[in-house]
């Protein structure tokens, strides 16, 4: 059915609270439907000229009823608030919940059914599972697989959330506190010094939502210049955009940038067809090439 004939009922003034929607509607050929974006988005460039209603956890309500949606799109139980009031209001508001790469592969097909582009999400969801499927398959000979610790946040240390520690997996490594992937709050994902040291990883990945990496906040916690990703530097930054959007970013440019970051470390040669788009941590070319 071709965009001139679908039916009305479809949404065509959507807002969305968090990036990851905005960039799927987009590579549904859907975008031109946003009306509203959250102030954190990055992708896709376009997706910037729309009106910013949100913060992750703030919303601008009058701005969003002026904007006349017939849809809401939020993340959740973190935009519960926002949604909570967005209801009161009277607007429709849909609200995901994906923490895993299956559950984000479900939220492209079921964005794509709510908006009457369920062929082109089963596409893209079908491209993306089997980009990471291969790559699996690659890393899976792979004579090392490097231990990593992934740093949400330094001060409480947050280890990685479960669909950070599933791309970790399929990128090459194996993630220090794999124990924790299913602990959805951050609060239930804090580990101590002490116990990073323990587990002695060989890279530490970090991602501290919009704060630059500091490698020498790193280096001097307590028992940190014991543990081997600090003796041999190898300490990297992935922008949050890339990695924590549980969205097609994380799926594509975080996953190659893990890839890229392991591969180099490992002394392991990268998989074909996975380079980052983005410009890698600078850190990351110093390392030797496989």
């Amino acid at each position: 059915m071709s965009e001139a004939n679908e039916p009305t009922e479809f949404p065509r003034r959507i807002v969305c609270l968090t990036e990851e929607t905005t960039e799927t509607l987009y590579l549904l050929g859907r975008g031109d439907r946003i009306v509203g974006v959250s102030g954190y988005t990055v992708r896709p460039p376009e997706a910037r000229a729309k009106p910013r209603v949100s913060a992750f956890v703030r919303a601008r309500y009058e701005r969003i009823e002026r904007l006349r949606p017939d849809l809401v799109l939020a993340f959740s139980d973190l935009q519960a608030e926002i949604v909570r009031e967005l209801v009161a209001r009277g607007l429709t508001v849909f609200t995901f919940n994906q923490r895993s790469v299956d559950e984000i592969l479900e939220m492209i097909v079921t964005l794509g059914r709510i908006v009457g582009a369920e062929a082109q999400a089963i596409a893209l969801a079908r491209r993306l599972r089997g980009e990471l499927d291969a790559l699996a398959a690659w890393t899976a000979a792979w004579r090392v697989r490097p231990r990593v610790f992934f740093e949400e946040w330094p001060e409480p240390l947050i280890s990685g959330i479960r669909w950070v520690d599933e791309l970790i997996e399929f990128a090459g490594g194996s993630p220090t506190f794999p124990e924790l992937r299913d602990r959805q709050a951050a609060r239930d994902r804090v580990v101590t010094p002490a116990e990073v040291v323990e587990r002695d990883p060989e890279v530490i990945v970090a991602s501290w939502c919009g704060r630059k990496l500091d490698r020498r906040v790193i280096a001097a916690r307590e028992g940190f210049a014991r543990i081997t990703a600090v003796r041999a530097e190898a300490l990297f930054e992935i922008k949050s955009t890339y990695i924590l959007q549980p969205g097609p970013a994380a799926l594509t440019e975080g996953v190659r940038q893990l890839h890229a970051i392991l591969a180099r470390v490992s002394g392991q040669r990268p998989a074909p067809g996975m380079e980052p788009e983005e410009r890698l941590d600078p850190a990351v070319a110093r390392l030797r090439q496989p």
